[in-house]
């Protein structure tokens, strides 16, 4: 089930919402302010939030620019009765991945949350799978507090993986998040993966990368080949 944490200060709509998201086998939850909302976001675990922009205590920007600044990804749908293209533009650079103006038609919510459900949001600052840490302000990589030293390319595919992690990355799409429409040959990234590989061997990391035979590759916990 798809569990939503709703931020909506608006009492009648909030109870519709709720029920809507019910009927549609969501587990949602809710809060009234921003700072209540922040609080649980951080606390519990979402497949999505559903944040009003307008709310009391602190807004749903800040909201969202505060998750993200904590490396929280799960993905976020802005609701609001300011509909302009300079307002849908505000949320998106807040760390917003989609954008619902008020009214709107209750199916068409189902269906966007649906659509965000599964994501991890591009827009986290922070990412971390057990003790790896990327930090993507500054393009770093630690593992209890030593610095990985990885070359552009093994930056790109570990950003990649930590961002999907725990699902399979195919070979397309490492090499499309590498080099595009014009990959070079297999064995190009093959040595990049082995050198990824050697540096989280060295930090005693390597166990998170998985070969999925047939699929690609995994950063995920656990044992795995």
């Amino acid at each position: 089930m798809i569990r939503v944490l709703l931020i909506e200060d608006e009492r009648d709509l909030a109870e519709t919402l709720l029920q809507l998201m019910e009927l549609a086998k969501m587990l949602p939850d809710h809060a009234s302010n921003g700072i209540a909302g922040l609080s649980l976001a951080q606390t519990n675990s979402y497949d999505v939030l559903v944040i009003d922009v307008g709310l009391p205590k602190l807004d749903g920007f800040s909201v969202c620019r505060q998750l993200r600044a904590k490396g929280l990804d799960m993905p976020v749908l802005f609701l609001t009765a300011r509909g302009s293209v300079d307002d849908k533009l505000e949320g998106f650079a807040s760390g917003g991945d989609d954008y619902l103006a008020k009214p709107f038609d209750n199916r068409e919510l189902i269906a966007r949350i649906n659509a965000l459900a599964g994501r991890r949001s591009s827009h986290a600052k922070r990412l971390r799978v057990d003790d790896l840490i990327m930090d993507c302000e500054q393009q770093a990589v630690s593992c209890k507090e030593q610095v990985l030293a990885l070359t552009p390319a093994c930056y790109t595919l570990l950003e990649t993986l930590m961002r999907a992690s725990p699902e399979v990355v195919s070979r397309n799409s490492l090499e499309n998040a590498l080099w595009g429409d014009e990959p070079p040959s297999s064995n190009v990234l093959k040595a990049h993966l082995c050198y990824l590989r050697r540096v989280l061997t060295q930090a005693e990391q390597a166990h998170l990368l998985h070969t999925i035979s047939g699929k690609g590759w995994a950063l995920r916990s656990g044992s795995g080949s």
